[in-house]
């Protein structure tokens, strides 16, 4: 995620998909962003990439499928850098409703993992949903994440992978 791509949804134009699009070379759907997209993260992450660059290559990313008429864009996948006093790093990951249980989520987690420990310390991994959400429980669990108790909010269940 640019501060390109990041800019034109902040915006919230009722031309952003259009625009996005342009600026990923894709299609964007509809229902774009996925329900689990919070709006405060645009500002959050400009003011992350602007005071850390590094951030740009670690802390987000967008899931683009491949199909005959082009890339679509399908999802998010994001890690917080490793927190310092544990060592651990979150991860999380949200896809549009058509595009869920297809094992998307799960294929960005495993190819992610990988090159997130090779770019710095992680002890490790740690994600939160709530416990009706069965289907982000079932992502983690298909990457070996454990059920590690309550979440780090409020009515989160948290799982936990040693790096």
């Amino acid at each position: 995620m640019s501060p390109e791509s990041l800019q034109c949804q902040a915006e919230g134009a009722p031309d952003m998909r259009q625009k996005l699009g342009a600026v990923l070379r894709c299609h964007v759907p509809d229902g774009w962003p996925h329900e689990n997209w919070e709006p405060h993260v645009y500002e959050y992450m400009l003011n992350l990439i602007a005071t850390d660059p590094e951030s740009m290559g670690w802390c987000r990313y967008l899931m683009l499928r491949g199909e005959k008429s082009g890339r679509v864009l399908i999802g998010t996948f994001g890690a917080g850098f490793p927190r310092a006093e544990t060592g651990e790093a979150e991860v999380g990951y949200g896809l549009l409703p058509e595009f869920q249980r297809h094992g998307y989520a799960a294929e960005a987690v495993k190819a992610m993992l990988p090159w997130l420990r090779g770019r710095r310390a992680v002890k490790a991994f740690v994600a939160q949903t709530f416990p009706h959400l069965y289907g982000s429980i079932r992502v983690m669990e298909k990457c070996g994440f454990v059920y590690a108790g309550p979440g780090f909010e409020e009515g989160t269940v948290l799982y936990r992978l040693l790096a």
